[in-house]
């Protein structure tokens, strides 16, 4: 390996825990994550310190960057500590890129943050942005850097196809998801179904139609990211009133706000898989990992293969297949 060196911030270091075992089994040895040392001064302020050289290495920090802001502001620093302490190349890997849903002015007087979140990354010195399911992928303009575009659906996929679901029919939550929705189907052999909805205001929405045939089937409802989970459970509520057999999901983002797990808990949803790009803050995860619904599939080996043929300088274009696989 070319001085490859892996850090992790505070927002998900389960995550990174298991990519490092994953280079670990490839290289055939032990492989730790870099020492890092981030604390909080009795304000709140953040300070980062690296514990060990990292002069000429090539840095993947490890950091999502999902509300509060201190995780981004954790990943920025990060990024500047190691521009200033010589790093050769430093790649910034978001799992989760947060505040991706302001992306455009869609009313007077807004910010678009997602573009606002691009440059501060930039401009604090990251040479490569490795992400995972953005909101859209559009939103891959707004880096004026490499960035590498990865999807969760490897992983989800093989899910999927454990519940050996026949009559199966793929739902898209929002005329959106319908391309991604749309290769789920060609790869599991089902039908497809895109629901018209209208939202009302922010984390707010309502089913207008079904387009599509859903009755007497299994149906599984994919999205890109699940709040406060009330627009997918919505969903879910409405293929099963249109007469499906059984209602599933699969979700990337598991950001879970709110009342989101008692709500998954209270819909028709017979399991809901979502993987460990962002970790829900308290009490959702502890609710999360205790419910039977809900089922945590890691995309470790995805991300942990994307670094390691990035720092190989090997292509990675085949993990940018909508279907992963």
């Amino acid at each position: 390996m070319s001085n490859l060196l892996i850090t992790s911030g505070r927002a998900n270091p389960q995550l990174a825990e298991q990519i490092a075992r994953y280079i670990s089994n490839y290289l055939g040895e032990p492989f730790a994550l870099g020492k890092v040392t981030l604390t909080n001064f009795s304000d709140g302020e953040l300070t980062v310190k690296y514990e060990e050289n990292v002069r000429g290495t090539d840095l993947y920090i490890i950091q999502s960057t999902q509300a509060p802001a201190d995780n981004l502001m954790e990943l920025l620093m990060m990024i500047d500590a190691a521009k200033r302490a010589s790093a050769k190349r430093i790649t910034a890997v978001i799992p989760y890129f947060g505040y991706s849903r302001q992306d455009r002015k869609d009313q007077p007087r807004v910010s678009i943050t997602a573009k606002l979140v691009a440059n501060m990354i930039t401009a604090a010195g990251a040479d490569r942005v490795i992400t995972m399911e953005l909101h859209t992928p559009q939103l891959q303009g707004f880096f004026d850097i490499p960035l590498d575009h990865l999807y969760s659906a490897r992983a989800l996929k093989k899910a999927i196809e454990k519940l050996q679901l026949a009559n199966l029919v793929v739902v898209a939550p929002d005329v959106g998801s319908a391309k991604t929705a749309r290769a789920y189907a060609k790869r599991l052999g089902a039908d497809l179904a895109i629901i018209d909805k209208r939202r009302t205001a922010h984390n707010q929405s309502e089913v207008l139609n079904i387009i599509g045939d859903v009755k007497g089937k299994n149906a599984i409802i994919i999205d890109d990211l699940i709040d406060t989970a009330g627009t997918f459970c919505n969903c879910a509520k409405a293929v099963s009133e249109a007469g499906a057999e059984s209602v599933y999901g699969a979700c990337t983002h598991p950001v879970f706000s709110g009342s989101a797990v008692e709500k998954i808990e209270a819909s028709p949803l017979k399991k809901l898989f979502v993987t460990d790009t962002t970790i829900p803050a308290e009490p959702n995860r502890s609710a999360m990992m205790k419910s039977e619904k809900i089922e945590v599939c890691s995309v470790a080996e995805v991300i942990g293969e994307a670094i390691l043929r990035t720092n190989n300088n090997l292509s990675i274009s085949s993990l940018f297949d909508v279907p992963g696989i």
